[in-house]
């Protein structure tokens, strides 16, 4: 039996536009195919980011970035088949704690430890995801999920994949809200190109019906178009490579695109 088996919907948390596409487009191409109803949290508008060089690059560092990767992830969540009315902005109401006033949550930005791992950035803005109180984040996050009651919330790994402080902090407040709203949480697991998977303290990969600490793998090949499609919407962010199946990111990095993904319930 897989984790997915009955149910109707998903709340998939992420901290920046593109986050959804290059870590989990494929699942959720698959869970839309499946008729699961999928809505979207995105935290920031990804300001920090850096643009790809070409005709974007005048974007970088301005208010114009922003509202780029708005339209960006409209676009790209729509590929993946999320509608209009299942995308919220954390901050936003109903992605917003009651009695508190709405307000936007920047890009904290991240600096590279060493290939593969990011940390803190050195400059961080005041009114930078990490720099807001967890509780608040959390509060914000819960209150969508009350909102939706979803059967089933996703988020990243307690390392935030790749280390990135903002996903971090969506790790730490998806799986906070859900547990105050008594609703599953599973995390993402990832293969990295050296074969390890993501995420502290894995036991091993099971396939489905895996319990607690481990995780259930979805072979999602077939969703590659679709997720294609969805990533060349990101275009300030990453280009697709002409052959297809890589993606290059604004800074040069080059990976496969993501379509073996694992769940596991915490």
């Amino acid at each position: 039996m897989s984790l997915l088996d009955g149910v109707p919907t998903v709340l998939f948390v992420h901290a920046h536009p593109d986050d959804e596409t290059i870590a989990t487009g494929a699942l959720i191409a698959e869970m839309a195919a499946r008729g699961i109803r999928v809505s979207l949290l995105t935290a920031t508008r990804g300001e920090q980011g850096e643009v790809v060089k070409g005709l974007l690059s005048g974007l970088a560092g301005t208010d114009a970035l922003t509202r780029e990767r708005e339209r960006e992830l409209a676009r790209a969540a729509a590929a993946l088949g999320i509608g209009l009315a299942d995308r919220f902005w954390l901050g936003t109401p109903p992605a917003r704690a009651a009695g508190l006033a709405p307000r936007a949550y920047r890009d904290s930005g991240m600096t590279w430890i060493r290939p593969g791992l990011a940390g803190p950035a050195d400059d961080i803005d005041g009114d930078a995801l990490v720099r807001a109180p967890l509780a608040e984040v959390t509060a914000d996050v819960a209150a969508l999920i009350g909102r939706l009651r979803p059967a089933l919330v996703i988020s990243y790994d307690n390392g935030g994949g790749y280390g990135h402080p903002d996903h971090v902090r969506m790790h730490e407040a998806a799986l906070a809200g859900s547990r105050a709203a008594g609703v599953a949480f599973a995390e993402v697991v990832q293969v990295g190109v050296d074969g390890a998977t993501s995420g502290a303290g894995v036991a091993g990969v099971a396939g489905a019906g895996a319990g607690a600490g481990a995780a259930e793998w979805f072979d999602l090949s077939a969703h590659l178009a679709t997720v294609t499609a969805a990533l060349r919407c990101h275009a300030s962010q990453l280009t697709v490579d002409e052959g297809g199946g890589h993606i290059v990111h604004s800074g040069g990095q080059r990976e496969p695109i993501i379509t073996v993904v694992g769940l596991r319930l915490l």
